[in-house]
C-alpha cells in the first residue's frame, strides 16, 4: 500500500492558540482548524487529525474531551493519537480500512480507558477510500456530506437525548439547539460500554464536500446554515465563513440564536471536480 509515514498525519487541538491546516490529501483537499472556547482559560479540549492512508485514501477524525469530566483534554489526544499509530501499523501490513478503523477504535477505547478514572471522548470518523466515504459514529460530534446544490447526502446519528428526540419527531433542531440537556451525551469512547455506530457507504458525486466538527459548530449553526456555506466556493473561503459564523454565535447574546460558547474543530475535505 505504500502508507505515508506517520509524521504526514496532521494532528490538532490541545494548545492554548487554534490550529489550522491546508493539505492535499487522499486525492482531495482538505481544511483543518481547532481552537478553543472563547471563554476557556485552559487547554483546547478538543482533538482532530487527517490521517493518510495510501495514495489515494485518508481518514478524518475529530473528538471532543467530555467536558467536567477529568483529562477531556488528554483523553481526545490520546484517542486520536492511538488511532493514527494504529491505522500507520495497519497501513505497513496493508490491512483493510474498515478493518483497520474497527480495531483502531477498539485500541483507543482501551488506552482512553487508562487515562484517568471517568476519562471520556467523543469520537467521529469519516474515511475516504476512492470515491467512496464511511461514517462511525460515537457521540455527538457530527459528520455531513454536502452535494454542490445543498443536498445534505448524509448527517451522522447524534447519540445524546436531544439528538434522538430530533430523530424520532419530538423536537426540531432549532429547539434542539436551545435545549436545556443538549449537553448530555449517551455514548463515549473511553467507556466498557462504548458502541460503534457504522454508516453505509457512500459513493461520493463531484464537488461534494466533507464536514466533520465538534459541537462547538454543531450547538452554534443550524445544518441549513453550513450547507450553505459549503455547497459551492473556494474550501478556505468555506473554513473561513462557518468558523466567523460559529465564533460569533458563541459571543452573541441573541435570544433567538444558539449561543454556546465551547471548543471548535471543522475538517473540510472536497475531491476535485472530476471523479
Amino acid at each position: 500500500m505504500n502508507n505515508p509515514p506517520l509524521e504526514d498525519a496532521i494532528i490538532l487541538g490541545g494548545g492554548l492558540q487554534p490550529d489550522r491546516h491546508e493539505a492535499g490529501v487522499g486525492g482531495g483537499n482538505v481544511v483543518a482548524y481547532s481552537g478553543p472556547s472563547p471563554d476557556r482559560t485552559g487547554e483546547n479540549e478538543d482533538s482532530a487529525a487527517v490521517i493518510p492512508y495510501g495514495p489515494d485514501a485518508v481518514v478524518l477524525v475529530v473528538a471532543d474531551g467530555a467536558g467536567g469530566l477529568p483529562a477531556g483534554n488528554l483523553a481526545s489526544h490520546t484517542a486520536v493519537a492511538t488511532l493514527t499509530s494504529h491505522l500507520h501499523r495497519s497501513g505497513e501490513k496493508t490491512i483493510m480500512l474498515r478493518t483497520a478503523i474497527l480495531d483502531g477504535i477498539d485500541a483507543a477505547n482501551e488506552a482512553v480507558q487508562q487515562v484517568a478514572t471517568g476519562a471520556a471522548t467523543t469520537f467521529t470518523v469519516i474515511t475516504i477510500e476512492g470515491v467512496v466515504a464511511r461514517a462511525y459514529q460515537i457521540g455527538d460530534s457530527e459528520g455531513l456530506v454536502i452535494g454542490q446544490r445543498g443536498r445534505l447526502r448524509l448527517q451522522t446519528p447524534v447519540q445524546s437525548p436531544t439528538g434522538f428526540a430530533v430523530e424520532a419527531g419530538f423536537l426540531d433542531e432549532r429547539a434542539a439547539l436551545h435545549h436545556q440537556d443538549r449537553h448530555l451525551v449517551s455514548n463515549f469512547l473511553g467507556t466498557t460500554d462504548m458502541r460503534i455506530d457504522i454508516g453505509h457507504a457512500i459513493k461520493l458525486q463531484p464537488r461534494d464536500t466533507i464536514v466533520l466538527a465538534s459541537d462547538g459548530l454543531m450547538d452554534n449553526v443550524l445544518v441549513a446554515e453550513i450547507v450553505e456555506r459549503v455547497r459551492k466556493g473556494p474550501l478556505d473561503k468555506a473554513a473561513d465563513a462557518l468558523i466567523s459564523l460559529a465564533r460569533r454565535r458563541m459571543n452573541g447574546t441573541a435570544a433567538e440564536q444558539p449561543s454556546k460558547p465551547d471548543d471548535l474543530s471543522i475538517l473540510l475535505f472536497r475531491k476535485p471536480y472530476r471523479l
